[in-house]
């Protein structure tokens, strides 16, 4: 059995260049990346937090 999940992330392209990146399954999250596989790397990353935080405190895993 996979540990693995998908989550929606949305990228919202920035006038100056780069994408403001949201997880609506994590509204705590908000995040950049100067393109879109860094956006990606970095909504991947801040799940993966969010979750290990969540573990740690003894919560239910989201």
């Amino acid at each position: 059995m996979s540990n693995s999940r998908t989550f929606a992330v949305v990228l919202e392209p920035e006038e100056e260049g780069g994408f403001t990146v949201r997880v609506p399954a994590f509204p705590e999250i908000v995040t950049y990346g100067k393109d879109e596989g860094e956006a990606l790397a970095m909504a991947q990353d801040a799940i993966g937090l969010v979750i290990a935080d969540s573990v740690a405190r003894g919560e239910a895993r989201p």
